[in-house]
């Protein structure tokens, strides 16, 4: 990992969304893109005072959804940081993979309201499919920087940005890429998304403390805090790596991916699919359970997802590894999740801190693990796992390891 990038709602770059993050700050709050009264969740981590044109001038913002202006602002710290070689004959095997789960939902909303209001279905904006696909994203990373390696797009709900992380680095290791830029991003804190949330009743609805309502693992949650946001990282070929001089902030050692096959929302109780992606983790990056030292959860705040998640890891890692859910700080940003967090983790292992799972107060005894709770805690940390989960039964465990020479 040479590069990482990240706008998020308690941060717009890396080192803000760290510190904020270590310092257990939330980034939720009542929902300002739209008057969200006639909702009964009516709170979401939003991300603030981010100016797609300043950032990427007026022309090009209005030609990209929310979720890709995300991505290519993330995509270009993560890049500036790597200092990749401008060297065409470089960029040439440089290619680019991102997750969303959704894509372009906001444009698909103002699009169908605006036809809908002035009764002009003939009249729709040419720039309306470029703006909703998925693909958009890693796209525009790849024109913006010249990267014309292999370049597309993962979708598998909250598992996407995993899901990519993971094929990014088979790329790298096939030798089909020297480098990948490679996460996630998300953009569906629209009346849309959480007219869909609130009827399938998986949002917490504590509307009148937002900043309490992200509470994983706490016998009190009563369901996730939506997010959005995006996260890149850099991932490059080691030795080119340190031929060039980089700075390497972790290694990704491997991947584990599984899928329930049990039902398209709802969790494995027995989470068997969870058990075999961590196994599968450790398996590919030749580790024993007792070597990992952190695990980044999914952690949603859900009731039945928590424990299902505990009880795998439970069983794989036993109870002494120290756990914990950034989404009870910036809520559960769906696709663009393991890209944010994998920034997180990998920060987690190069500075030996632990960021903490705020907001929790009351143990759930179905969840017997070590949450990390409220404050983050220095510890030597050289092996971590990061865990996404999506709907569809999607499961994938990314491992990173602190990198020594």
């Amino acid at each position: 990992m040479t590069g990482l990038g990240a706008v998020t709602p308690i941060g717009n770059n890396r080192d803000e969304f760290w510190k904020r993050l270590v310092a257990g700050e939330s980034g939720v709050g009542t929902i300002t893109a739209f008057d969200p009264s006639i909702f009964s969740t009516r709170i979401a981590a939003e991300v603030k005072d981010f100016d797609p044109d300043g950032l990427l001038g007026r022309r090009e913002a209005r030609r990209m959804d929310r979720f890709a202006q995300f991505a290519l602002v993330a995509a270009r710290e993560a890049i500036e940081q790597a200092h990749l070689p401008d060297e065409q004959s470089f960029r040439d095997q440089v290619g680019s993979v991102l997750g969303s789960g959704i894509g372009g939902i906001l444009t698909l909303e103002n699009a169908a309201q605006k036809a809908h209001r002035d009764g002009a279905w003939d009249k729709i904006s040419p720039f309306f499919i470029p703006m909703l696909m998925s693909n958009a994203a890693p796209a525009h990373i790849s024109m913006q920087y010249r990267f014309r390696g292999p370049v597309f797009a993962t979708a598998s709900a909250c598992a996407s940005s995993n899901d990519a992380i993971a094929t990014a680095y088979e790329t790298v290791a096939r030798g089909d890429a020297l480098a990948m830029i490679s996460g996630g991003s998300e953009a569906t804190i629209s009346m849309l998304a959480v007219g869909g949330f609130c009827s399938m009743k998986a949002m917490s609805t504590r509307n009148d403390d937002p900043t309490r309502a992200s509470r994983p693992w706490d016998r009190e949650r009563d369901g996730f805090v939506l997010g959005e946001g995006g996260g890149v990282l850099v991932l490059e070929e080691h030795d080119h790596a340190r031929r060039r001089g980089a700075q390497i902030f972790a290694e990704m050692l491997g991947v584990g991916e599984s899928a329930d096959a049990y039902n398209l929302v709802a969790p494995d109780p027995e989470s068997g699919g969870v058990e075999l992606a961590l196994r599968r983790a450790l398996a590919h990056a030749a580790i024993e359970p007792s070597d990992v030292n952190y695990v980044n959860a999914h952690g949603t705040s859900t009731p039945q997802g928590d424990v299902a998640e505990s009880r795998a890891i439970e069983r794989v890692l036993g109870t002494k590894v120290a756990v914990s859910s950034n989404k009870s700080m910036f809520g559960h940003t769906l696709g663009a999740a393991g890209a944010i967090e994998g920034v997180a983790t990998v920060l987690t292992v190069l500075h030996d801190l632990i960021p903490p799972t705020i907001n929790y107060e009351f143990p759930d005894p179905e969840c017997r693990l070590d949450y990390v709770p409220n404050v983050a805690r220095r510890a030597s940390v050289d092996i971590a796992l990061s865990n996404s989960f999506g709907f569809g039964g999607h499961n994938s465990v990314l491992v990173f390891k602190k990198y020594r020479e």
